[in-house]
């Protein structure tokens, strides 16, 4: 009995992912060392790593979460090649900006880059996740510290979502997960 009840569970499974799967592409972006890639390494794996090398360009990694397989590209947050964010943040369900909430100085910089981003007619509308991330470390902005530091208030015509994680303690993974697969489409 035990056999067909999980033959049967497994089908069904099966044909749900037919008929309820949906996607979702996204740019992860952010400043050099903010944790966009360590993010990418806990989505995917679930495991941080400490010595995690930063991303130069690009990367493209795919996770599936229940019936949402999400395709997120990990853009280099280095100065030369932000220019590039812009064409690879078109046509995505979201963009998911990742700040270091534990550095004041850089905070003010991502604050800067973003709304210059934002600024391209391009991207209007799509919606944007800010990850407030290493909120394990002592100094690191609050969700409402961030959104103030940021100016996030002023932008307009999108959906605004802002969380504070700590992807080496997987702080709010889950709600990132959660707002992300709310955000896909069906295939």
């Amino acid at each position: 009995m035990f056999a067909i009840s999980s033959w049967l569970q497994g089908v069904l499974e099966w044909l749900r992912s037919l008929f309820f799967h949906k996607e979702m592409e996204l740019s992860l972006i952010g400043l050099q060392n903010a944790g966009k890639s360590s993010l990418v390494n806990v989505l995917t794996t679930g495991s941080f790593h400490e010595d995690m090398i930063p991303t130069v360009g690009f990367n493209m990694r795919k996770v599936t979460k229940g019936a949402v397989t999400i395709k997120m590209w990990d853009l280099g947050g280095q100065p030369r090649f932000r220019s590039l964010w812009e064409r690879y943040c078109r046509g995505v369900q979201a963009i998911v900006y990742v700040v270091d909430a534990a550095d004041a100085a850089a905070v003010e910089a991502a604050a800067r880059e973003l709304h210059s981003l934002l600024e391209r007619p391009s991207l209007d509308g799509i919606p944007l996740l800010v990850l407030g991330n290493k909120n394990d470390l002592p100094g690191a902005l609050t969700t409402q510290q961030l959104i103030e530091r940021m100016d996030l208030g002023k932008l307009s015509g999108r959906e605004l979502a802002v969380y504070s994680i700590s992807c080496k303690n997987s702080t709010n993974i889950d709600i990132t997960l959660q707002w992300l697969t709310a955000h896909a489409k069906k295939s």
